[in-house]
């Protein structure tokens, strides 16, 4: 079974400011992260990734920032709510007016 760990902000934004502070001194943006991973106990991928987003947090990638990732997942959980709502209520409505109807015709 997979297990994921949970970072801090604070270790995220740290271990970032590593790789932009030493990448001059790796061959390679990859290089640097990699060696830097290794000293915080993550994986290369995972901290590639938070360097990719502080990128597009920062205006130098494109690509939607965390800002507007939070405000995408607020939308859609707010739209999938609504959904349910209307669908109690349409379902609500129905069963109502049906009621409604069975009591008009009975004698």
């Amino acid at each position: 079974m997979k297990t994921s760990t949970t970072y801090s902000p604070e270790v995220r934004e740290r271990a970032v400011c590593m790789v932009r502070e030493h990448q001059d001194e790796h061959d390679s943006q990859w290089a640097a992260i990699s060696s830097i991973a290794a000293k915080i106990g993550c994986t290369a991928e995972t901290l590639r990734r938070w360097v990719r987003q502080a990128e597009k947090d920062r205006g130098e990638r494109a690509g939607l920032t965390t800002d507007e990732r939070e405000r995408i997942k607020a939308l859609e959980r707010e739209v999938r709510e609504l959904r349910q709502v209307n669908e109690i209520l349409r379902k609500a409505s129905a069963y109502f007016a049906q009621a409604e109807l069975d009591r008009r015709f009975k004698p």
